[in-house]
């Protein structure tokens, strides 16, 4: 079949109401912990990306009865800490990297050999951050001489508490632990130089687990505990937002609100950068939903001007820094982002791919080994790369909403990984978007 392309017509504005898909870091959680509970779980706002449809079929190859999704409704009969079963073959993560690490932790402690495999794109992603550690533990697992998938990891080991101080801030990896640390004997206490996303650490204690906040950045689990079913409701996905956020800020004449986003204080980066570089976001209705704050989002444009992105906000943005290279673009002057090297191990290398794109666009845009310098200026109409990238994909369609011309954006299946129904949406909001082969 060929390749799913995006062509997007320059100009336009944002207006309206919106409400973008569920939080995706949250959907796989609750697969998860419902998953390894007692009882029923129900979930409302479950992303039906392929992303977590890949975790939610692992699960059910491992024999958890699942129900949906259906319209983000799923009902997880959890079968216990102890209950999953060997699946017949290799487990699929497709392109999820989230689903890759977490659930290397979780399986080091089962009783049964399995083997974690995926696409081209998440076969040559990192694995030795997880593999390293959980090895510490006790756990025996086989990667490639790379340290890439796929990962064979053998059962029936007995996993030991550990005290692990995380190299870089990444939640993937803190989650791992914490997830293999529900198998391990004593304690695993994991401190983390950075505050990142604490999805993890806010579903283990709404299904009734003991988490032992030492610190700031050090948290503490014994094993060996029970986790209680639970419902959940996900609230919108603040990384899907981040384009909408983007895109209204940078295109005169928008006026947008984004409803029930996710705006945990480990994930809302992305609005501290952009109020930075002067953009008009209003936080509405703030509550609490599921144990998640979440808000009502006004965006507005607003003229933007380029920052020196201050590094404590970059592991609560790391996701968005594709939409927040196209708000550098557009802004006045210089933007310089550093101590964001983990941005060249994500689906592709987002740095240099960004890069490469705004430069087809005529945007100068340096890249360094940890980050990016992108002067703001007039945004030409072109063809773009994304490289498999969802982000980037998306990133670039909001991008025409300042281009001159019209751009072309090749290789967009992987948006369906984290946002289903991202065309139809963007153009209710007023995007001149559409799909090609």
């Amino acid at each position: 079949m060929p390749p799913l392309n995006f062509t997007v017509e320059p100009g336009g504005a944002l207006r309206g109401r919106l409400r973008v898909p569920g939080d995706k870091s949250i959907s796989h959680r609750a697969i998860m912990f419902g998953a390894l509970a007692e009882g029923k779980t129900t979930v409302s706002g479950f992303l039906e990306g392929e992303d977590c449809l890949a975790t939610l079929r692992a699960f059910r190859a491992m024999g958890v009865r699942i129900e949906g999704p259906d319209r983000g409704q799923v009902a997880v009969h959890g079968v216990g800490l102890h209950g999953l079963r060997a699946p017949v073959g290799p487990l699929d993560m497709g392109n999820s990297g989230t689903s890759m690490r977490l659930m290397s932790g979780l399986l080091a402690g089962q009783a049964f050999d399995t083997v974690l495999t995926g696409d081209a794109s998440l076969t040559r992603r990192p694995m030795r951050r997880v593999t390293d550690p959980l090895a510490r533990m006790g756990a025996r697992i086989e990667s490639s001489e790379r340290g890439t998938a796929p990962l064979r990891i053998h059962g029936g080991q007995r996993l030991r508490g550990i005290d692990y101080p995380l190299p870089v801030a990444s939640a993937q990896v803190k989650s791992c632990l914490l997830l293999a640390g529900l198998y391990a004997e004593g304690v695993t206490r994991i401190t983390e130089p950075a505050p990142t996303r604490d999805h993890t650490e806010r579903m283990l204690e709404g299904f009734g687990y003991s988490l032992q906040r030492e610190s700031e950045r050090t948290f503490a689990l014994k094993g060996k505990g029970c986790l209680l079913a639970a419902e959940l409701d996900i609230p919108a996905d603040i990384s899907s937002s981040a384009f909408f956020l983007v895109g209204a800020s940078i295109a005169p004449g928008s006026d947008l609100v984004l409803e029930h986003v996710g705006v945990n204080p480990t994930r809302s980066g992305v609005i501290d950068i952009l109020r930075l570089m002067g953009a008009d976001i209003e936080i509405l209705n703030a509550r609490l939903a599921g144990g998640e704050p979440v808000a009502d989002l006004r965006v507005r444009h607003a003229p933007l001007r380029g920052i020196r992105i201050p590094e404590a906000l970059v592991p609560l943005a790391i996701d968005e820094f594709p939409a927040l290279f196209v708000a550098a673009a557009c802004a006045k002057g210089e933007t310089v982002l550093t101590g964001a090297e983990e941005l060249r191990v994500k689906e592709s290398d987002r740095i240099q791919v960004m890069a490469d794109g705004l430069g087809a666009l005529g945007i100068v845009a340096e890249p360094a080994p940890d980050g990016i310098t992108i002067h703001g200026g007039a945004l030409a109409g072109g063809a773009i790369d994304s490289h498999g990238d969802h982000r980037v994909a998306m990133s670039f369609a909001v991008a025409a909403l300042r281009a001159d011309s019209t751009l072309r954006i090749r290789d967009c299946a992987n948006v369906d990984t984290s946002f289903p129904g991202f065309v139809v949406l963007a153009q209710k909001a007023g995007l001149a978007v559409r799909e090609s082969r």
